[in-house]
This record gives C-alpha cells, structure tokens and sequence, in this order.
C-alpha cells in the first residue's frame, strides 16, 4: 500500500466531519492549528486577509480538496492553504479547503517532516566473519 488512506465507496457523498467520527480521527475537528512554538503566523504576509477574502471568494466558498477515490469534498471552505508549504503566497499556490481536509493535509505533511528528520535506529548489516578479506 503507498500510504493512502483506503475508505469506502460512499466516501464522496459523506460530510468531512461525519467521515472523521467514522474512521477514528476524532481528534481532526476543533482541535485547532498548532502554533504554539511556530514562526508561520509571523511570516505571513501584511495582507493575509484580504488575500483570504480574494482565495475564498476565487474558490466560491467551497472546499477544493479532491479526493483519491473521486469526488470533491461537500463541505464549505474556511482555511486557506498553501498547497506547497512555504512562504510562497501567491494565488497559484492558494486553496480554500474545509477544517477537516485541512487539518489531514497538514497533519500528513507533519508526519512526513518528521519521518525525514528521525534519526535511523537500524544496525548496519553485517558480514559474516567468514566471508571477511
């Protein structure tokens, strides 16, 4: 498996928030952003919420997010991403996604941050003594 989430067929017609009760992500809806101890709120720029205005009303209102079973998400947008994280605010790289979609996204990109940056506890493998020049 490559690490996609599987979910079942009706998963396109259900709400995001339903869908997080569902399958065990409790924790996805009101749980918040963590910025505690970030610098991203500080580097956005002076303007963020007319920018916010401006992808919103672009996206009408609505997530964006496409699921990989088909269908786009139902439910209304309220978070703006950067759909490639960094400091590149530019309307191309600005979406307007629900709270749950969002928080997965992010929660996804977290995990995969931290996974590049774990230290690897493996053991170097070893030849036989045997077989040593």
């Amino acid at each position: 498996m490559d690490g996609r989430m599987a979910l079942p067929r009706d998963f396109r017609r259900a709400p995001c928030p339903r869908m997080s009760e569902q399958y065990g992500m409790p924790g996805m809806i009101g749980g918040g952003m963590a910025w505690e101890g970030s610098t991203r709120r500080s580097r956005l720029p002076k303007n963020w919420a007319q920018i916010c205005k401006r992808i919103k009303r672009r996206d009408g209102y609505r997530c964006t997010m496409i699921y990989e079973v088909g269908g786009r998400c139902t439910q209304a947008g309220t978070d703006v991403d950067h759909i490639v994280p960094g400091d590149d605010h530019g309307d191309d790289n600005l979406r307007l996604l629900c709270r749950w979609c969002h928080a997965r996204k992010s929660g996804q990109e977290g995990a995969s941050a931290a996974a590049r940056n774990r230290v690897s506890t493996q053991r170097p493998s070893s030849t036989h003594p045997a077989l040593e020049d």
